[in-house]
């Protein structure tokens, strides 16, 4: 039987109770080796949501699932206290509606592809990697960046749960390019900052 793609996980997730809580346990169950698509999928959901800790609540979690992956952990693993809790069923249906159309054209191009991309113990640790410098810039107060490094995580997302590898390359490249970005960004800054640091003390 083929794997289920994420509009059909979806679609499954967002029918019940909008009220029901779904814990992480219950999302990546049956997931397999594509159990770290799914967790990085929920975990980029909260910096969709119009409030200003969004990026704080994803960021910290997508460092967590990159870390996990350069430590060469086949399935992710999670704190009891974090198993136990997850979206609400109308926060999914609410992220559904958002990206439904673009997953739609999406979906048309996404299919098993490249294997190696994803089986090779240097494209997960690569992965990890840029996992966890995304997270930690999606952690910071950065203004109007949430929906920007969302969306290259959904590209990290979607290849792992689709096993393509040619839409991982695309997110490596993605990934990279933001993390160079604003790491001269950053660099620019902290230079333009430190002599008046220096005149300040």
């Amino acid at each position: 039987m083929p794997e289920r793609g994420l509009r059909s996980l979806l679609d499954g997730f967002t029918a019940g109770d909008p009220g029901e809580t779904l814990p992480l346990r219950l999302l990546l169950a049956g997931m397999g080796r594509r159990a770290y698509g799914m967790l990085l999928f929920i975990a980029t959901l909260p910096a969709f949501i119009p409030v200003p800790i969004g990026g704080a609540i994803s960021g910290p979690l997508v460092v967590l699932i990159g870390l996990q992956l350069l430590w060469g952990r086949r399935r992710p693993w999670l704190p009891r206290s974090i198993a136990s809790r997850g979206p609400q069923r109308h926060t999914l249906v609410r992220f559904d509606r958002m990206v439904s159309p673009w997953l739609a054209r999406l979906e048309r191009l996404v299919r098993p592809r490249l294997p190696e991309v994803l089986h090779y113990r240097a494209s997960r640790l690569f992965t990890g990697l840029l996992l966890v410098l995304l997270g930690l810039l999606l952690a910071l107060p950065i203004p109007l960046t949430n929906y920007l490094f969302g969306a290259i995580l959904l590209l990290f997302a979607l290849a792992m749960l689709e096993r393509d590898g040619a839409l991982m390359l695309v997110a490596w490249v993605g990934g990279s390019a933001t993390v160079a970005s604003f790491g001269l960004a950053s660099g620019k800054l902290a230079a333009a900052v430190a002599p008046a640091l220096d005149l300040l003390l």
